[in-house]
């Protein structure tokens, strides 16, 4: 059987364990991550341990911020972690165009195009954190350790 996200796909082909949690994703609802915390919330799974995957413009392409739903992203720190003089976030058809995504449903995994990536430091204080599996009303369960190295990702303290 196929895989439903190319999310999921990168993740089965890297033999990396993982849950896929679905949720109900009213389509009126734009804050998307804020409702995947809520639904998830239902399920026992701490708001803190949902992560939102935001898709970044850099002065030489594209890069990938992933950190907590809750917390406000501070541009200065990724870029900064990313090795870049300043972080933007990305114009919405350049994020879709580039991950192969629609935004409420960008995966860190199974990206059309890899991007540099950073990931909050907080992600290592959990045994799972979720993130979206490329898909709006689906997430992903992954050890934090993986959802780094899957995504090349370096760590940061990326809070405003």
């Amino acid at each position: 059987m196929a895989a439903a996200t190319p999310a999921i796909a990168a993740l089965v082909a890297a033999d990396a364990p993982h849950e896929v949690l679905q949720y109900h994703h009213d389509p009126r609802n734009v804050a998307f991550g804020d409702e995947a915390a809520e639904a998830l919330a239902r399920a026992g799974v701490d708001a803190e341990q949902v992560f939102k995957t935001l898709v970044l413009a850099l002065p030489n392409g594209l890069g990938v911020a992933v950190l907590p739903v809750p917390a406000k992203l501070s541009l200065k720190a990724a870029a900064a972690a990313l090795g870049v003089p300043k972080a933007t976030m990305a114009e919405r058809a350049a994020a879709e165009r580039s991950s192969g995504y629609v935004i409420g449903g960008i995966s860190p995994f199974g990206q059309r195009r890899p991007l540099p990536t950073v990931v909050d430091e907080s992600a290592l204080r959990w045994d799972r954190v979720l993130c979206s599996a490329g898909k709006r009303g689906w997430d992903v369960a992954v050890h934090p350790r993986d959802l780094i190295a899957l995504t090349n990702a370096v760590t940061a303290d990326l809070r405003a």
